[in-house]
């Protein structure tokens, strides 16, 4: 007899969670469950939303001349921000559990899962890079006497004169927007709650969205509504704008995703 027990392996890190169906009314109750949280998180939320503004205020300080570049890094906050908003989980798992709101713990919470996050982080990077490349290639398509200004942009937008132009750029943006959207809308909360893998992270979030894809486009639309006002009101909006996405996206992802304990 082998008096050397099996070992027990716990596979709930790769294991896909049961993924509830959702009804577009609960996105209010994760904007209000958002909004507790930035006013509860105090200081430390504002301090990732300030993060986002000074990033916009440098890309804009640093491109400005080249603005087809900064176009695409400054939509870029789309691609990437699931990531960059992981601190803001983080206070709300902490106002969750009913904890006192902390800053310093949020700035390491990616160690315990540092491999699959920097997995997930570096995908997020390089789709980013990929997306700032074809808003140049778009770009020089259109403009060929040069690359254009931001009042060059707006005023052939607005007086049609390159309506082509505005319907190939979104349509290019929102492919990537789409994506990036659908494998992350609740996979870096679900790997930071969860220690899940990357991959069963991201495949949870496509399940996610098909078998929500109601809810779910109109919750990318509040996304986009909101980073849009920081982005009009030149980054300053992104202070409040951005937690606020953040800490929904928490509740999001709490209300989709099952517990462990109601699972099967």
């Amino acid at each position: 007899m082998n008096d050397n027990p099996t070992p027990v392996t716990d596979k709930r890190a790769s294991r896909l969670p049961d993924i509830r169906q959702i009804d577009a009314g609960a996105i209010a109750g994760w904007l209000r469950a958002g909004w507790r949280d930035f006013r509860r998180g105090g200081l430390a939320s504002l301090f990732y939303g300030a993060c986002f503004a000074t990033g916009g205020w440098l890309m804009h300080l640093v491109f400005s001349k080249a603005y087809a570049l900064f176009a695409g890094l400054t939509t870029g906050f789309l691609l990437i921000g699931p990531f960059l908003a992981l601190g803001l989980y983080d206070l709300s798992r902490q106002i969750e559990r009913g904890e006192t709101a902390r800053l310093a713990p949020t700035l390491a919470a990616w160690r315990p899962n540092l491999a699959n996050l920097g997995l997930f982080a570096a995908v997020l990077a390089v789709v980013l890079l990929v997306w700032a490349r074809a808003s140049i290639i778009v770009f020089a398509l259109f403009f060929t006497g040069g690359l254009p200004t931001f009042a060059d942009v707006v005023r052939t937008v607005l007086t049609f004169e390159q309506a082509d132009f505005a319907l190939v750029y979104f349509a290019v943006g929102g492919f990537f927007a789409i994506f990036v959207f659908a494998i992350s809308v609740i996979a870096v909360p679900l790997m930071l709650d969860r220690q899940t893998d990357a991959i069963s992270a991201a495949i949870a979030s496509l399940i996610a969205c098909g078998r929500n894809p109601g809810p779910m486009l109109l919750w990318a639309l509040c996304i986009v509504l909101l980073v849009g006002i920081g982005f009009a009101t030149l980054f300053v909006g992104l202070i409040v704008t951005m937690p606020l996405i953040g800490h929904a996206t928490w509740h999001a992802y709490r209300a989709v995703v099952a517990n462990d304990r109601d699972s099967p």
